[in-house]
């Protein structure tokens, strides 16, 4: 069975910061909703197993064990961010908890999580804008940057090309920190061509950058990409 991921394109533009860990959580818990049929909504936990992780992301047992009881501790403090024209023509600025509550059951070692209610209309109700992708893609992939291009990517793969990323926006939505990679060389090479290098290694689309200036200042990045598998 394949095991998807679905998300509404506000959610995949969103800004935000969650760590590998925590962005592999959410992947986990969304696949275990749709397996099991329970669905999504703001009351019922959605538990995420140790073994899920190891299977999953080809971990030993007590790196799952530690780095789920890590996530645990710090899921609920992690936020997300996103705008919106609403129906009067007005933008909205929304900032929302990724869940509104998370457990972590020693020893049974698992986790139980309840998305936040702003979550689960941009998980679960997916009429018009929405971005899917098989959750084996991004499973071998060790860098959360990667994970969170891959997603911008591959909701343009209609056309195989994106518009220019601005600059500071981009650094927004891959939860890049103002005072981090301030040099543009650093950025490069550390988070964009780190994170280029294993997409193009480890998933089914090969990735090209290009920059955009202003002047001989760098105001964005656009991207085109290949599916190849």
């Amino acid at each position: 069975m394949k095991e998807i991921i679905v998300k509404d394109n506000v959610l995949i533009n969103a800004s935000y910061d969650l760590d590998l860990v925590e962005q592999r959580l959410i992947l986990l818990a969304i696949v275990e909703a749709r397996e099991t049929g329970r669905g999504i909504n703001a009351d019922n936990a959605l538990t995420v197993h140790a073994s899920s992780y190891m299977n999953h992301f080809h971990v030993e047992k007590h790196t799952a064990y530690y780095v789920m009881k890590q996530a645990s501790e710090n899921l609920f403090e992690r936020q997300f961010s996103y705008q919106f024209t609403n129906e009067k023509g007005n933008l909205e600025f929304v900032r929302s908890r990724w869940v509104s509550e998370v457990r972590y059951v020693e020893k049974e070692a698992l986790i139980k999580l309840i998305f936040s209610p702003s979550v689960v209309p941009l998980i679960t109700r997916l009429e018009k804008h929405f971005t899917s992708y098989e959750l084996k893609q991004v499973n071998r992939l060790s860098s959360r940057y990667a994970v969170r291009l891959y997603e911008m990517l591959i909701a343009w793969r209609s056309l195989g090309k994106t518009p220019i990323f601005e600059l500071q926006e981009f650094r927004n939505q891959l939860g890049i920190q103002q005072d981090e990679y301030k040099r543009m060389e650093l950025f490069k090479r550390r988070v964009l061509e780190a994170a280029i290098i294993q997409i193009n290694n480890l998933t089914d689309i090969v990735v090209k950058y290009k920059q955009h200036k202003n002047g001989r200042v760098i105001i964005g990045f656009s991207f085109t990409f290949q599916q190849i598998r």
